[in-house]
C-alpha cells in the first residue's frame, strides 16, 4: 500500500508543479514564457485521465470486492431475517395450535368436572337418602322399644299398685311354665 501511495504521489507531483494560473496585470507567465502557450488544458486533461486511470487500476478491484462483499452481506442478512421470520411464523402456528389444544382440553376438563360434580352430588344424595332411611328405621325401632318399655312399666306399676304378692297364688307348675315361656321367648 505504501508503494502504491508513493508511486501515485510521484506521478502527481509534476502535474502540481506545472499547473499555474495567470498573474494580474497582463504580465506574461512563466508557462507562457517557456512554452509559448496560454493554457495547458491538454496536459491537464491528460494528467487527469492518467490520474483517473491509476485510481481505477489501484482501487477498482478493492472497490468492487467491497461492494460485492457488502451486497453479499446484505443478502445474507436478508436471508437470515427471512429465515427468522419464517421460524417465527412456524412458532406462531405451533403456539396457536397449542392454544387451541389447551382450549379443547380445558373444555373437556370443565365438562368432565361438571359431570363428575353431578355424579358426586347424586352419590351424596343417595348416601343421604340411605342414611335418612337408616335413621328412620333406628328411630322407629327406638320408638317401638320405648313404647314397649312404657307399656311394660305401666303394666308393672299397675300390677304393683293393685295386685300384691298375697293376691296371686301360683303353683309350682304355673311358675315352671311361665319360666319356660320366658326362656324360650
Amino acid at each position: 500500500m505504501k508503494n502504491k501511495l508513493l508511486f501515485l504521489s510521484l506521478l502527481l507531483l509534476p502535474a502540481l508543479l506545472l499547473a499555474s494560473g495567470h498573474s494580474e496585470g497582463g504580465e506574461t507567465t512563466k508557462y507562457f514564457a517557456t512554452t509559448g502557450r496560454e493554457t495547458d488544458i491538454w496536459y491537464r486533461v491528460l494528467n487527469f485521465v492518467i490520474f483517473a486511470g491509476l485510481l481505477y487500476y489501484l482501487l477498482a478491484g478493492k472497490l468492487k470486492a467491497f461492494l460485492v462483499g457488502r451486497q453479499e452481506g446484505i443478502a445474507n442478512q436478508l436471508k437470515e431475517i427471512e429465515n427468522k421470520l419464517e421460524l417465527a411464523k412456524k412458532e406462531e402456528k405451533s403456539a396457536k395450535a397449542l392454544v387451541k389444544d389447551s382450549e379443547t382440553k380445558a373444555k373437556t376438563i370443565v365438562s368432565d368436572a361438571k359431570n363428575e360434580a353431578v355424579l358426586l352430588s347424586e352419590k351424596i344424595m343417595q348416601a343421604n337418602i340411605s342414611d335418612i332411611s337408616i335413621l328412620d328405621k333406628q328411630m322407629q325401632e327406638k320408638k317401638d322399644l320405648e313404647t314397649k318399655k312404657s307399656v311394660k312399666d305401666t303394666i308393672q306399676s299397675i300390677l304393683n299398685e293393685n295386685i300384691g304378692i298375697d293376691d296371686v297364688e301360683l303353683s309350682n307348675k304355673s311358675i315352671v311354665s311361665i319360666l319356660d315361656r320366658k326362656v324360650v321367648a
